[in-house]
């Protein structure tokens, strides 16, 4: 059950057999920058400068790489949610910390950093903010698993193209526009949903504004500025915009 060790993400263990790990806030800094700095580097090494653009979406595209990994991890290990919600409400009752900061602090052992029961405890933990993650009916639960196998292999592809400008630009802006107005529609219908669903008074203002706008507000505004770039690349049919 929840409240068995043996049922938890990182058990105590795994804690004592493998000394080696580290926190998940800490994995998710140094998984992120790994994917961010080639990206960043190749760029200067073909073209002798940095850009301001390119570093933006190089560092966003990372980070929907990471997520879609969480998104996966969270549809492989579906059965599993329910039982951790409930493991990370009592943790909650109990201590006093949110699940939230408590499971970024969690250290995960050399052998578990990529095993999906770790990862899809993130959304076990975030279910205590929004409830949907727990219920494979929601909304929020199909949109993120959606989002986890649907955009990593365009991600990726304009990841590359905007550092290397291998694809016509017109190309490149017309897959932009597709995949940056999905992110800009689907977090925007995510958060009037939880309006909809009058889940603001389950939470405080300030974990509304930590955990919940400000997430999503990141996958509406950033998105909204790639529309722009897409359209910019349509139009100008070059990479001027990226500085390329």
């Amino acid at each position: 059950m929840a409240g068995n060790s043996s049922t938890q993400a990182v058990s105590d263990r795994d804690r004592r057999t493998h000394r080696w790990g580290a926190p998940a806030g800490v994995i998710t800094v140094v998984v992120v920058a790994i994917l961010t700095l080639p990206g960043i580097g190749v760029r200067y090494l073909l073209h002798g400068d940095v850009d301001v653009f390119h570093c933006l979406f190089s560092l966003f595209f990372s980070i929907n790489l990471w997520i879609c990994y969480w998104e996966m991890c969270l549809f492989f290990r579906r059965d599993s949610i329910g039982e951790r919600v409930e493991f990370w409400r009592r943790r909650w009752e109990d201590t006093g910390t949110t699940p939230a900061v408590e499971f970024l602090m969690t250290s995960v052992p050399l052998n578990r950093m990529l095993s999906p029961t770790v990862w899809a405890d993130v959304w076990a933990a975030y279910s205590m903010f929004d409830s949907a993650y727990a219920d494979r009916n929601t909304y929020g639960f199909n949109i993120d698993i959606a989002n986890g196998f649907t955009t990593p292999a365009s991600t990726l592809l304009l990841y590359a193209t905007y550092t290397a400008g291998f694809l016509p630009a017109v190309a490149a802006g017309i897959l932009g526009a597709m995949l940056f107005w999905q992110w800009v529609y689907a977090s925007s219908l995510y958060l009037v949903s939880f309006f909809v669903g009058g889940k603001q008074t389950r939470v405080t203002t300030q974990q509304f504004w930590v955990y919940i706008f400000g997430p999503n507000a990141i996958w509406v505004l950033v998105p909204m500025l790639g529309v722009y770039l897409s359209v910019r690349l349509i139009l100008d049919g070059d990479y001027s915009v990226l500085g390329l």
